[in-house]
């Protein structure tokens, strides 16, 4: 039968225990996540003229919808 694992012993010599292995691998992907954002300026996905067309119809499948959930 194995003894327990004291969790307050220390990391071995050039080891690295638990608690740090997931600090760091935090550390890393905070540090992944801003890369990205000091990249180049964004670029819409849309033409202005697509931007101010209207969108919204009220079509038979919306009158319905609005009808079933008396709005």
């Amino acid at each position: 039968m194995r003894k327990p694992i004291d969790s307050k012993a220390p990391a071995a010599e050039g080891g690295v225990d638990r608690r740090r292995f997931f600090m760091m691998g935090g550390s890393a992907v905070a540090a992944a996540a801003v890369v990205p954002l000091a990249g180049s300026e964004a670029v819409a996905d849309e033409s202005q003229s697509e931007r101010v067309k209207a969108r919204y119809k009220e079509t038979d499948h919306v009158k319905n919808f609005y009808r079933v959930n008396r709005y």
